[in-house]
């Protein structure tokens, strides 16, 4: 079995309402010094794959077609 973990974060450039929203609130909990925050997703995905090639191009096609929007979003796959 082989388990990956996904990030999918916003490109750069594309405006984050909720990272704002969290960013101010931060501020207005008297956490100072928060220059900016993004927000994103994470998703962890078993595979009963024991290939590890095939399994991260697997990931891949699974972030590509339904995990993430890939017109505004980046991500990034790590085998764990």
């Amino acid at each position: 079995m082989i388990k990956a973990r996904v990030i999918v974060t916003l490109k750069n450039g594309v405006l984050d309402p909720q990272g704002k929203a969290i960013e101010g609130a931060l501020g207005g909990l008297g956490f100072d010094g928060v220059g900016s925050v993004r927000q994103g997703k994470v998703f962890d995905v078993e595979l009963s794959s024991t290939d590890a090639a095939n399994a991260e191009a697997e990931i891949k096609a699974m972030c590509d077609k339904l995990l993430a929007n890939t017109v505004i979003e980046n991500y990034s796959v790590t085998l764990i």
